[in-house]
């Protein structure tokens, strides 16, 4: 007979064994909303992989990039992490991403799995350095209440024009939104606009060389290109279309119908519409979780104005997941990496509601999710339907985006007319993404 005592001592030796061997991945993210799907992703893969664990941490925006930045400096970097356009390009050129090339080719990936445009955009020179994780695009939120209030119905949301001279149908809805302490709409000859109370429209700010929520839907809409190609050493930020858009966002708050620029930097476009301060806020589909969970009124995503070209305009953005150069398991981070890329995991995400994932047809089972949850997110796939335009990309990004982000900020707030600063701004980008 068996000792007992002696048969579970082995037993607990050969699971210490086994945990001692185990190689563990570090993987981060910055949405704290997508953390539970993809630990339910690490659970599965766990499952297939005894011999690998994987440790899901998540930091916030600006916490999580100067965490990147110093891990690939210090050697503590995650294995793998969410990448985004904006930083790629800078981490690729210091050599602090794993070529995924290789890997892909050798273990067959179906990268047809992916929606159009959303692998290439991650490759350089024959180099891959991302797995497609999900997409966005941008719509728009409406506080229900102050549209039913205002008389906007859901068709004339559904429907809204756009043009830089008179803001077209979607300015007339603003207008009708927007209201003084008194309870006028600007839409009255008694609107007072130095006592507004509700603001139509906020423009949530400057937005950078990409002006993702900010601007590149209208501009974009108004036949601004701002590149032939992704990578291209030119940018058109001097087109006068730019500058037209421009220049009709900046005169919003002078007719009352948004927040300055000075004051939406402090307060946050997404914050006054939680607080029932704006009607409208454009944001991206990342933030379906947030309004559902923050927005204690009733609300809607609507799509884009449609603007000049006669189509509403979106870009159309993705994120991957990347694998640190100074990772000491490249193989099992890579395995991981691939999980995550898979319909297996991506279906896990899109049960979850909280993004669109990259894997064709998953999007359907997401808004089915979100559906079910009692929100409504077609809008951001009606957008798809019109014309959409990747992330820009470029070497020197950062700089470009500094340089943008000043441009911006100037029209916004006033300090320079739209076609002589992104004249100037646009020469200075030119000369910079040569370098």
């Amino acid at each position: 007979m068996k000792n007992p005592h002696i048969t579970l001592a082995v037993a607990t030796l050969l699971a210490a064994a086994g945990s001692a061997h185990a190689v563990e991945i570090k993987y981060v993210l910055w949405d704290s909303n997508q953390r539970p799907a993809y630990q339910s992703c690490a659970n599965e893969f766990q499952k297939a992989n005894k011999d690998i664990t994987v440790k899901i941490t998540q930091q916030g925006w600006d916490d999580y990039w100067t965490g990147i930045s110093t891990g690939f400096i210090s050697g503590t970097a995650p294995d793998v992490f969410t990448n985004h356009l904006a930083k790629y390009p800078e981490f690729a050129k210091n050599n602090q991403l794993v070529d995924l090339a290789p890997f892909i080719q050798r273990d067959k990936v179906d990268i047809g799995l992916y929606a159009a445009g959303l692998y290439d955009i991650w490759g350089r020179g024959g180099k891959q350095f991302g797995l497609p994780k999900d997409w966005d695009t941008i719509g728009m939120i409406v506080n229900m209440d102050l549209a039913k209030k205002a008389g906007v119905s859901a068709a004339d949301l559904q429907n809204m024009t756009w043009n830089p001279k008179d803001g077209g149908s979607f300015e007339q809805v603003v207008k009708k939104l927007t209201t003084d302490a008194a309870g006028n709409s600007a839409a009255s000859a008694k609107f007072d606009k130095s006592k507004v109370a509700v603001y139509g429209y906020q423009n949530p700010g400057s937005g950078g060389m990409m002006g993702q929520t900010e601007w590149s839907h209208f501009a974009v809409s108004n036949g601004f290109k701002f590149q032939d190609k992704p990578w291209d050493a030119k940018f058109y930020y001097d087109d006068p279309k730019l500058a037209e858009t421009m220049g009709w966002l900046a005169g919003l708050p002078g007719k009352g119908l948004s927040a300055t620029a000075e004051d939406v930097s402090k307060l946050g476009s997404d914050a006054m519409f939680i607080a029932g301060k704006a009607a409208i806020v454009p944001q991206g589909s990342w933030m379906i979780t947030h309004f559902a969970s923050d927005a204690k009124f009733p609300y809607a995503w609507v799509p884009l104005p449609k603007g000049p070209i006669g189509q509403r305009a979106t870009m159309f953005n993705g994120l991957a997941d990347s694998i640190w150069v100074g990772s000491k398991n490249k193989e099992e981070a890579w395995k991981w990496v691939k999980f995550l890329g898979s319909p297996a995991c991506q279906e896990i995400v899109a049960k979850a509601g909280v993004v669109f994932p990259a894997v064709k047809g998953m999007p359907e089972k997401a808004i089915a999710a979100q559906k079910a949850k009692g929100v409504d997110s077609s809008a951001f796939l009606e957008m798809t339907k019109g014309k959409t335009f990747l992330a820009r990309i470029a070497d020197n990004g950062s700089q470009v985006n500094d340089i943008m982000d000043n441009a911006m900020q100037a029209i916004l707030r006033g300090k320079g007319e739209a076609a002589a600063v992104l004249k100037d701004a646009g020469a200075k980008v030119n000369v910079v993404v040569k370098q």
